[in-house]
């Protein structure tokens, strides 16, 4: 028999492992779909409410937090501004119409950032690369808008074609680090397509104005397991080439199939491989891609970017290409992500259009407008969804047959990133700071 001594031992270190196991160690969480585990979490706060912590954080970015037990990882750009003279010279000497509304600089740090979750004090602050004269970055992009991965006491980073690495997620000691000449192209408007991870690779999109691919890299070394080029003809114009969205993996009927969004085509490719299993064109001009695909029943859900965007649902027959079953032609997001719940999808658009949808068929149930500009994708818990605005607005809707607004909390600053859920609280990045927002707890 276990005395109560042993007993209070052997339960301390269970919730000493519980503790330890869980985490949101991709973005948008363990399925990529945006829920949050079981739990109650903050209806509201502000500034001077149901706030835990508030970190200021160095340079720039617009990555998602990531955490494993005790600390979260969060990426970061540290800008050195390039001067009027500068600017002005190398906005001539490029071939986009836009050049001069870009954001320009003499020199850019990427780096990573540890941060304790009790405290939100910054343990950790690693320069991974650093380049000189990097290539321009729209406005609204950061060069730190990928989101970084856990998996197996390992941090793993993405800044698109600047370079990939692996640190030693307890150490912050960086393991390997990848910045193949293979691998470069001009992404026109900055890095954002997150990676995944599967099996013993790590995958991620490199689409640019110049070239267009797919690409896996070994975790343990970093070295590149398999490039493919993407095979859909695309149209002329150099700015209709390129993407940013984040792939989807999902099981299919004769085995793993990776869902990729590209300009003008979505692509099923094998996974360990990286052999083209089909591709669909959207029949309209699509690019600049953000949203990442979803998963339902037997259908996958896409945006098709930029101009005029549509969200299409495809339904997956096995060895055979996909079929469309529905499509919505109308208040479609740029960069949002849209979210199911329930059999539901909503479909938040960059303008702020709120759409919620039949999953199954495609019929819009119901219509709304929320205040401001978007590009984060919404999060659901506890039974409600959570949606922010560029402005650092958060509004809290019930989900159901018609629009109902719980709550409206605001911050200081705009973000861009994705809540993250923790314990029953939730990280928040803004454009200045990391938040815990919770209510009842230290």
């Amino acid at each position: 028999m276990c005395k109560p001594a042993q007993f209070v031992f052997l339960f301390l270190i269970a919730q000493t492992l519980l503790l330890s196991s869980e985490g949101w160690e991709q973005w948008r969480g363990p399925n990529g779909n945006g829920h949050a585990p079981a739990g109650e979490y903050p209806l509201e706060w502000s500034e001077n409410k149901n706030l835990s912590w508030k970190t200021l954080l160095p340079g720039r970015g617009h990555s998602s937090p990531v955490y494993q037990g005790s600390t979260a990882w969060i990426t970061t750009a540290l800008e050195t501004v390039a001067s009027q003279e500068e600017r002005e010279r190398r906005a001539n000497e490029s071939s986009f119409p836009g050049a001069m509304g870009l954001h320009y600089l003499s020199k850019v740090e990427f780096i990573a950032l540890q941060v304790d979750l009790k405290t939100g004090k910054i343990i950790r602050q690693i320069k991974v690369f650093e380049k000189k004269a990097p290539q321009a970055i729209h406005r609204l992009n950061s060069y730190a808008s990928p989101s970084p991965i856990l998996k197996n006491g390992k941090l793993f980073i993405h800044f698109g074609a600047f370079g990939n690495a692996c640190l030693n997620s307890k150490t912050g000691q960086i393991i390997w680090k990848n910045q193949d000449p293979d691998l470069w192209i001009h992404h026109e408007n900055g890095p954002g397509s997150t990676p995944v991870l599967w099996n013993k690779l790590m995958i991620f999109h490199l689409d640019g104005t110049d070239k267009q691919s797919v690409v896996a890299l070994f975790q343990e070394t970093g070295k590149i397991a398999w490039h493919r080029k993407r095979s859909g003809k695309l149209r002329e114009n150099p700015q209709t080439k390129k993407a940013y969205a984040t792939p989807l993996i999902v099981q299919g009927s004769n085995g793993p199939v990776l869902i990729s969004t590209g300009a003008d085509w979505v692509y099923g490719y094998h996974p360990e491989t990286g052999k083209e299993l089909w591709k669909i064109n959207y029949g309209i001009l699509g690019f600049s891609n953000v949203s990442k695909p979803l998963k339902f029943e037997n259908l996958f859900i896409v945006s098709t970017g930029f101009m005029k965007g549509e969200i299409h649902a495809y339904q997956m027959h096995g060895n055979h290409p996909p079929s469309l079953a529905w499509k919505m032609t109308k208040g479609a997001p740029k960069k949002p992500s849209p979210i199911i719940v329930d059999g539901s999808l909503y479909v938040i658009n960059d303008g702020g259009i709120l759409t919620c949808l039949n999953a199954r068929d495609g019929e819009v149930l119901w219509r709304s407008r929320l205040e401001g500009e978007y590009s984060s994708s919404p999060t659901f818990a506890d039974g409600k969804i959570y949606i922010s605005n560029h402005s650092g607005k958060t509004t809290v809707i019930q989900p159901g047959t018609s629009m109902k607004i719980l709550t409206e909390n605001q911050l200081d600053d705009g973000h861009m990133a994705s809540f993250v859920p923790l314990r029953g609280s939730f990280l928040v990045r803004t454009e200045k700071a990391l938040y815990r927002i919770a209510t009842g707890l230290p």
